[in-house]
């Protein structure tokens, strides 16, 4: 005796990243920092491949603020900043700036709705700090702050926070 089945045949499925670990202030997600020095929250990626980092980003930016068109960022965390990066199907620019750019950011562009502002909080932070920063950095009370004065602001809470995040140091 033999028995069909109506199952269809297994398929190879693509693995996706865990989603981005990103904190937004609540009125940057309907009206982004248009070009001042302010944050628009903090983004702690897992790791420092740009590529892959800015695929999870992008999953979770593109429907608030439109697709991202171009990045801006200093490129001494960075090790790998090629001109293009082809990001959940569409290209995006990638320009580095080393002096005039804050080492702890990215700059976010779009076509249809302008510029983001991100701290970036490096990869090997550990939780309770980066928790920390991304708390300060998407705070909606009070005035917002450009990142050089974030990380003094959040290290100042905390006196331990220094020794774990010395990567966030200006």
């Amino acid at each position: 005796m033999s028995a069909t089945t109506s199952h269809p045949p297994l398929r190879a499925v693509p693995f996706r990243a865990p989603t981005a670990r990103l904190a937004l202030r609540s009125e940057g997600s309907e009206s982004p920092s248009a070009g001042r020095a302010e944050l628009d929250g903090a983004w702690w990626p897992r790791s420092r491949d740009l590529a892959g980092e800015l695929s999870a980003l992008a999953d979770v930016l593109d429907p608030l603020w439109g697709r991202i068109t171009r990045v801006a960022l200093n490129p001494r965390h960075w090790p790998n900043l090629p001109p293009r990066l082809v990001v959940n199907g569409h290209v995006v620019k990638v320009g580095w700036l080393t002096s005039e750019l804050d080492r702890h950011r990215i700059v976010l562009l779009s076509y249809s709705a302008g510029r983001w502002n991100l701290l970036v909080i490096p990869p090997e932070t550990d939780a309770p700090s980066a928790a920390r920063l991304m708390t300060t950095a998407s705070a909606d009370a009070g005035p917002s702050m450009p990142a050089t004065a974030i990380r003094p602001r959040a290290l100042r809470r905390r006196p331990g926070l220094l020794r774990d995040a010395v990567a966030c140091a200006p």
